[in-house]
């Protein structure tokens, strides 16, 4: 499929995209993905770990294990969850996969080791060190890292948070994870929900689907919306 490439609209820090991630990578083996981080979790949005998002996050966070099949660690749960001192905030891990896109082509793999360095390592995806530390383990080099990250941070990852949100305004892409394919200049919206936990149902699903008129994403009650996460309908974090 070489004239189509799927659009993935992302947050480091949202619950969804960590429970699509096997959908990603399904999608990652046939065609072109191309992410955008939307901030969700940034400037007045950033949240301390407090008792009330804890318990929150952990209802959140079982609905989308029962849906997706994906794991939460006790590194995560028992871990970063009671860790007060952290701080979720989706800008860093935004600009560290922007700058290992821009090092070494590799934003995605990024992204998903940062996933999993989160919801099961339990470790705090927005400190720098971590964020280096991650990137080394996938063979990037560190100091080459630091430097692109330092490129990437501030000013270059607020514009890209803003060019995001300005696709999804034009996509109608409501939240996060929103899919939406390109093909031939023409966007898509695809839904995802029904697809959690069934990756290679996905894989084939989208393989047949590329360049067909997709229904567009309608289920109110999966995925993140611009500046946070539900876990039913009318309830936001």
């Amino acid at each position: 499929m070489p004239t189509t490439t799927l659009h993935y609209i992302y947050d480091p820090l949202c619950g969804w995209c960590y429970g699509a991630a096997p959908l990603v990578k399904a999608a990652r083996e046939i065609l072109p993905v191309i992410p955008h981080g939307g901030g969700m979790m940034t400037g007045a949005r950033r949240q301390k770990v407090t008792a009330q998002l804890r318990e929150y996050v952990k209802l959140h966070d079982a609905q989308i294990a029962l849906r997706s099949g994906q794991p939460f660690g006790e590194g995560y749960l028992d871990g970063l969850l009671r860790d007060t001192e952290a701080v979720f905030d989706s800008e860093p891990p935004t600009a560290a996969i922007l700058a290992a896109e821009a090092l070494a082509g590799r934003g995605m793999d990024v992204l998903a080791r940062l996933q999993i360095a989160h919801y099961v390592e339990g470790r705090r995806i927005a400190d720098r060190a971590v964020l280096i530390d991650v990137a080394a383990s996938l063979g990037l080099e560190a100091e080459s890292f630091a430097a692109a990250l330092d490129g990437q941070s501030g000013a270059a990852v607020q514009a890209h948070i803003q060019q995001t949100r300005a696709f999804m305004a034009h996509v109608d892409a409501r939240g996060f994870p929103s899919f939406v394919l390109e093909s031939e200049g023409v966007f898509t919206p695809i839904e995802v929900a029904s697809h959690l936990g069934r990756a290679e149902d996905f894989q084939v699903w989208l393989r047949a689907q590329a360049h067909a008129a997709i229904a567009p994403a309608g289920d109110e009650a999966f995925g993140c919306d611009a500046d946070s996460c539900s876990t039913s309908k009318g309830t936001r974090a």
